[in-house]
């Protein structure tokens, strides 16, 4: 695992900023183009008004880029933010069958947990019990769908993937620094050349938030708050810390669990189911593919907020704008920026020869995505992975905050 990371003291370039800012960029297109149809599905389910699910698009777009541009500056860290992803896919079902003031009721109680959990200090003691290798497997597993399916994206678009990656590998052996910018201009002009991107109707319209007043009851509070606040703590907290921690990053989780949760809070309601940080498209801007300097990283943190704030602002239309996106160019996009981060936690997962067995489990548990009792795989490959470092070391790490 890489040292701590330290502020840089080094001046800016235009470079220093250009390859942050860029994935930040990508980290943004990836969260709209890939997961944010899910909460355009929930709002069908719950039958809200086209102003309610603009101003739901508002409220998680403003919160997500004002908290991660927050937490970005005051840290000196890419701390990425982004919605629930798994929320928003439980929302689909579960908003059948709840009063909308009642969700927005149950998103308050959510949001209450999370800043408890900040404030109170114990989030940051669960995440730094959990072993190097292990953090470092669990990433490599997360991630490796996302590898795979750079190059899976050969038998739906064999043109525009393989242009992408002949892209890719020619960037990375001429100006290995550019590869991520080089490719995601390329793919946009192809795209732009085969018109498969229309911007001829794009209408820009500001979002207009829409306060819905809350209410309580006992089934929202166990149907749909419990879950959610289990299924974003398990499913985005715990893997986006370790994603950061990956990296040497060291910063605190307290802050980034208080801050988020009284963002959520705050922007509940005007529809924000939650938001959090962010493992997936964090890790866009964690590694070595946005900086090789990690003082200098934490500038694309403030570029992905810039970017969420401003489709917050325009609310439906750029979101549209992003998920009219191919979904090929989407996934080749994500997994060739991902290649680097997955190569180094492999490599990271497997350096200790006395935990390696236990690295590997998990990198499989998580790689296979377990889903059970409503909990998906990142949660179980964390859950084998330490059961397996305590059956193979004949004992679970200590809670002393020296584990890692």
């Amino acid at each position: 695992m890489d040292a701590p990371v330290q502020s840089s003291s080094t001046p800016f370039r235009l470079a220093d900023i250009l390859h942050p800012v860029v994935a930040g960029i990508v980290s943004v297109i990836v969260n709209y183009g890939g997961t944010f149809i899910l909460v355009f599905q929930a709002a069908k389910v719950a039958g809200l008004s086209p102003e309610l699910t603009s101003s739901w698009v508002w409220a998680v777009s403003i919160g997500v880029g004002l908290s991660g541009l927050a937490l970005s500056w005051y840290s000196r860290a890419p701390v990425i933010t982004a919605w629930s992803t798994p929320a928003a896919a439980f929302l689909v079902t579960a908003l059948a069958n709840v009063p909308y003031s009642e969700a927005i009721g149950a998103y308050l109680l959510s949001a209450a947990g999370f800043v408890v959990l900040g404030i109170t200090g114990c989030f940051e003691r669960l995440v730094r019990v959990v072993p190097g290798g292990i953090a470092a497997g669990l990433l490599a597993g997360i991630l490796l769908q996302f590898g795979i399916g750079a190059f899976a994206s050969l038998s739906v678009d064999p043109a525009l993937a393989g242009l992408l990656i002949a892209a890719y590998v020619a960037f990375k052996r001429f100006t290995a620094r550019y590869a991520v910018v080089g490719i995601l201009l390329l793919g946009l002009g192809y795209l732009l050349l085969q018109g498969q991107v229309g911007l001829t109707t794009l209408k820009l319209e500001f979002a207009s938030p829409v306060f819905t007043a809350p209410t309580f009851s006992l089934n929202a509070a166990l149907s749909v708050a419990l879950p959610l606040f289990l299924i974003t703590l398990t499913g985005q907290y715990m893997p986006g810390m370790l994603v950061l921690r990956n990296d040497g990053f060291t910063t605190s989780a307290n802050p980034i669990v208080a801050v988020t949760g009284l963002g959520s809070l705050l922007m509940a309601p005007f529809g924000s189911h939650a938001f959090n940080i962010a493992a997936i498209t964090a890790a866009i801007c964690t590694g070595k593919e946005a900086h090789e300097d990690p003082g200098k990283r934490w500038v694309a943190g403030i570029a992905a907020g810039v970017c969420y704030i401003l489709v917050g602002v325009f609310g439906v239309t750029l979101a549209s704008v992003f998920m009219a996106l191919p979904g090929t160019f989407i996934t080749t996009l994500a997994g060739l920026a991902l290649l680097g981060t997955i190569g180094a936690s492999l490599a990271s997962a497997m350096a200790d020869a006395r935990a390696r067995e236990a690295a590997l489990i998990t990198f499989l548990a998580a790689a296979a995505n377990i889903s059970l009792f409503g909990i998906g795989g990142a949660f179980w490959g964390l859950v084998i992975g330490l059961l397996a470092h305590a059956a193979l070391n004949g004992r679970l790490p200590g809670f002393s905050g020296n584990a890692r």
